[in-house]
């Protein structure tokens, strides 16, 4: 993430920054799951390739697959809830 920030290239740091937020939320959907997936064969195997995946240098990489179909439409459904609940937070901090 560092050579892409450092790069004189902006795609690279698209990429990075798409593969964090994929990650971000799988991590966070793992947390809930984690407890009846490991007890399948083979699931950290699966794991990992699901996150080499996300991260292969291919256009058709699981990060931007997701991302593109899942995550970003769930967030421009959602975005203006989540700036003023935010916003809310925020003043009463």
């Amino acid at each position: 993430s560092i050579k892409a920030i450092e790069s004189s290239s902006k795609e690279d740091d698209t990429m990075w920054l798409t593969y964090w937020v994929v990650y971000g939320v799988f991590c966070i959907a793992e947390s809930f799951s984690d407890l009846f997936l490991y007890w399948f064969p083979f699931y950290y195997a699966g794991k990992c390739l699901f996150l080499v995946w996300c991260m292969a240098p291919v256009p058709w990489n699981g990060s931007q697959v997701l991302y593109h179909s899942i995550i970003r439409p769930c967030f421009l459904k959602h975005h203006e809830t989540v700036d003023n609940m935010m916003s809310n937070i925020s003043t009463k901090a």
